[in-house]
């Protein structure tokens, strides 16, 4: 019979070890592979759906830029019409206003003349004087006239 020694327990011990270790090893890395495999099929299918997503975006800030652009023309032609109205009413103004209000105020002063003067034209009636029998008017009553 053959008696071990203790260096050969001892590596016999090293090698059960190092075996379990290797199998740990290798069904971390079988796990490490499927999850890089898995890892690779999703980048693969997000990179296949961003694509056209980013192709539309893209396509969607374009037709925005333009419509900013068509705003921005109409905005500046909107300004340029209200400086060009303004400026004409203040053309209109000047040129109109001053004449105009003379008008105004000749016609106003000629009516005026022209009102008072009928007034005058026409004799005033003297208010009606009601006489109630058996009653005296009081004296400051009777001096107007």
């Amino acid at each position: 019979m053959h008696t071990v020694s203790g260096g050969e327990v001892a590596g016999i011990l090293v090698a059960v070890f190092w075996a379990i270790l290797v199998s740990f090893l290798a069904v971390a890395l079988a796990r490490l592979a499927q999850t890089l495999k898995a890892t690779t099929k999703l980048v693969a299918d997000v990179t296949d759906q961003a694509v056209p997503l980013l192709a539309d975006a893209s396509s969607a800030v374009r037709s925005a830029q333009t419509q900013i652009d068509r705003v921005d023309a109409i905005a500046s032609d909107v300004q340029e019409v209200t400086s060009n109205a303004s400026a004409l009413s203040t053309t209109v103004a000047s040129t109109f206003g001053g004449p105009l209000v003379k008008v105004a105020a000749f016609g106003y002063g000629v009516r005026r003349a022209l009102g008072g003067r009928k007034q005058e034209d026409v004799p005033v009636k003297s208010p009606r004087r009601t006489v109630i029998v058996g009653r005296t008017v009081p004296a400051a009553r009777r001096k107007r006239k």
